[in-house]
């Protein structure tokens, strides 16, 4: 029976931890979509921002809404960690290649994406950890930077099923 209660608790985690797995694929499958994670992450830093306009403004209310304030919190929270979920499960993992420092340009080209990506994982954290708006600027402007280094090469262009452009 202990056996029993166990093998129970090990499905129910694993089973759980399994759900939470959100990624693409690491088949690798082919199948890219990268403006639309883009558009995804231009989402999340809006909600962001909302969420961290509407903290301010309740934070400063008379009479404070806790339980809208714990959900605003939350969503925040929940859509920077989206923004770095993507970065990291979808941009780093699957999508920037590692260049050779003896090809100067794709290594360039390189080193830009990653200190993009870097910088837009790093002010998600900070946007977890304040309600400063300037993070949301700097998480913007990380974007922009790597879209420009990123998109720059046509290899990354993908549409909605994932053929080249």
């Amino acid at each position: 029976m202990k056996k029993s209660l166990i093998l129970a608790s090990l499905i129910t985690i694993i089973s759980t931890f399994s759900i939470k797995a959100y990624s693409h694929c690491e088949i690798p499958c082919g199948i890219y979509n990268d403006q639309l994670r883009i558009e995804l992450i231009k989402e999340h830093i809006e909600t962001i921002n909302k969420a961290m306009t509407n903290i301010v403004e309740l934070q400063s209310s008379d009479s404070i809404n806790y339980n809208q304030l714990v959900r605003w919190i939350s969503t925040k929270d929940d859509h920077a960690s989206k923004i770095q979920y993507i970065v990291q499960q979808y941009f780093l993992t699957q999508r920037v290649k590692s260049k050779p420092s003896s090809d100067e340009e794709s290594y360039t080209i390189y080193i830009s994406q990653l200190t993009y990506l870097h910088q837009l994982t790093v002010y998600a954290m900070k946007a977890k950890q304040t309600t400063d708006a300037k993070y949301v600027t700097d998480m913007n402007n990380a974007l922009i930077g790597f879209e420009k280094a990123y998109f720059k090469d046509s290899v990354h262009k993908h549409g909605a099923n994932g053929e080249h452009k």
